[in-house]
């Protein structure tokens, strides 16, 4: 299992954004588009480069007053890693 980038950030190949017609945010790609849940979104949202995965757990934990986020996060960002969509 690879590790996870410290300070998760989307990749150039992708561009996360809402799409009026589908209703929801979608990630854009030169080959086609990947419709996202909400809990994807609000994750990717948040991979600006500039915060690592703990703050990004509790922006989302303050945000959605939840807790017990970090399994289920980093277990997201193991596919999207996988998927390319994070660097």
């Amino acid at each position: 299992m690879s590790e996870l980038p410290e300070n998760p950030k989307l990749s150039k190949l992708f561009r996360l954004q809402w799409e009026e017609a589908q209703d929801n945010y979608v990630l854009l790609y030169p080959e086609g588009m990947v419709k996202l849940n909400t809990s994807a979104a609000e994750i990717l949202k948040r991979c600006d480069g500039q915060r690592d995965i703990a703050a990004i757990v509790n922006d989302l934990e303050t945000t959605f007053s939840a807790t017990g986020l970090q399994a289920d996060v980093e277990e997201f960002m193991r596919t999207a890693q996988e998927r390319g969509w994070i660097r």
